[in-house]
This record gives C-alpha cells, structure tokens and sequence, in this order.
C-alpha cells in the first residue's frame, strides 16, 4: 500500500506574516482559493495575535469572514493566549492551533512567556477550545534552537510535549522555526519526545534557512510522522527570529514524496503555478525549487 503522509499548508499565515510584499484581503482569499483547488484540505488562514506585533495578520477576521465555508477544507487558525483563543472562537475557525515557546530568549520576544508560562497559558486556554466543540492542536516553537539562547534541551520540549498531552490536544508539531536541525537531530527528539508524550499524534514543522529541511522532513517521515506543514513557494519566516528565512516549500516536498512512491493528495503542477502566481502578487521571487526547474518527467 502507498503510504499517505498529510500537508498542513501553511503559506497564508505562516508564510505572509514576515514577507515583505503585502497583500489585500482579497488577494489573501484568491491564496487560499488557490491552494484549495491544489487539493490542500488543511491550512493555517491567519492568526489572532497583536495586529502591532505582526501587523500582516491584522485582517485574519476578515480572511475567515471571506472563507467558503461549503468546501471539504479545515481551516486553522493560530493564537498565542486567551484573547486570541476568544477571537479564533468567534471567526469560527475549524482548528485552533496554540504556539508553546522551547526557548526563553524567543519565547520573550515572540509572546513575552518562558516555557513554562506558554504551556500553563495552553492549560488556562484548553477548557474553552473544548467547550466551543473546536479541535485543538499545539506547536512547538524553537523546538530544535533558540536564535538568542543558542541550544534548546531536548528535556524541555519533551517536558512541554506531556503537559500538552494533557492539557488534550489532538495533534503536536514540532517546529525548527529558524532552520537549525539536522536529521539526525530530528530523529533523537522525535524519540524523546514520544517518551515523555507517548500518545500524542506528532506533525512537523521545518523552516529551510540554512537548506536542511527536506531532509529533516524524510528523517521524520522515517520516524513514523504522518504529518507535515508546508509554505507554497517557500515563503515565510518570523518576525521574532533574525535571518529566519522560508518554510520548505510545498511543492518541493510534495515532488520529494511522490517521487519516492508516496501520495499526498496534491496536485504538484497546480502549486508550481499558484508559487509563481505568489511572484506577481508580492512582487518578488520565491525560493521553491520546483517553482523554477519544474517537475520530472516534464
């Protein structure tokens, strides 16, 4: 049988929160049409956090407004406390997705908590997801280094991965949100993490800066993960990490995959003209490599 392995796109939140092109609500719609008919039947289509502290999210309500909500499509959107947790409820998002900080540098500039506050804000907020009948899931930000602390100990996130399984979330991403891991790294805290959190349903979440994601991605789908997000074109970053560049791009992992035999459900030629599309509308280039040499066979 032809394993599946699952794309959580990410490009309309994730990928546009740091890009320096800017696009209209109505262009953010068109994105996410775009990815829809790609075949991508789960997203991230915005978040609610501080409009001043990422001013490229600020018009997430009106995305969610603008969602045709009659197409087989989940639509997540992402919060970091309790008052984006009450917004999300109220744009009757599909998926609630709450961010946990490994490091202390960056999780003091990204949502001013240590470790430890980020998952006793996930325990304060989990009652409510529950009881608005919305799945919740948790990344991990940082999981693999912190860009001001240096080294993130695995401990840690394992440590966070079993207070999330408490706290019941339904699925756990473990992001490499500047681009240091090495697959070998991968695989270790993959393990570890398991240990400590023996129930949860890992996904993983790759940032390509210093060009080791796709590889961290097979090393994770040889772990057993299911799951991964991904950024058509390769757009994204984080406005609290320096120099972090790009997710891996869609299309890149998706021609990774099928060409070694697995399905993910997506339309590869369609995600190389919507990455080329994402050129004209943000007025510059972007970083897949499928969206410059093309797919094989031609």
């Amino acid at each position: 049988m032809t394993r599946r392995i699952d794309i959580v796109e990410v490009g309309p939140r994730d990928g546009l929160q740091n890009d320096p092109g800017n696009l209209t609500t109505a262009q953010k719609l068109e994105f996410i049409d775009r990815l829809e008919a790609c075949g991508v039947r789960r997203m991230e289509s915005g978040s609610f956090v501080s409009p001043k502290a990422v001013p490229k999210m600020a018009d997430s309500a009106e995305v969610f407004m603008g969602l045709d909500r009659s197409r087989p499509v989940r639509h997540i959107a992402l919060a970091l406390n309790e008052k984006g947790v009450r917004r999300a409820i109220d744009a009757e998002a599909d998926e609630i997705n709450f961010v946990l900080v490994a490091g202390e540098g960056f999780g003091r500039r990204n949502q001013g908590m240590s470790p430890s506050e980020s998952a006793d804000m996930l325990e304060q907020c989990a009652p409510l997801i529950h009881e608005a009948g919305i799945p919740l899931s948790a990344t991990i930000s940082v999981a693999f280094g912190d860009p001001y602390d240096g080294e993130v100990d695995p401990a840690v996130v394992a440590n966070l991965a079993a207070r999330a399984q408490r706290a019941g979330i339904g699925e756990l991403a473990l992001g490499d949100t500047i681009g240091v891991a090495s697959p070998w790294q991968v695989r270790a805290l993959i393990e570890r993490v398991l240990i400590e959190a023996p129930d949860v349903f890992l996904r993983m979440h790759f940032h390509d800066t210093r060009g080791a994601a796709l590889a961290n991605v097979a090393a994770a789908i040889e772990e057993g993960v299911d799951v991964i997000d991904a950024s058509c074109g390769g757009i994204g970053g984080c406005p609290f990490a320096p120099a972090a560049t790009g997710n891996v791009a869609t299309e890149d992992v998706v021609y990774m995959l099928e060409r070694s035999g697995f399905e993910t459900g997506l339309d590869l030629s369609k995600l190389i003209e919507t990455a080329k599309w994402l050129e004209t509308v943000l007025g510059h280039p972007v970083s897949s490599s499928l969206s410059k040499a093309g797919p094989f066979p031609a």
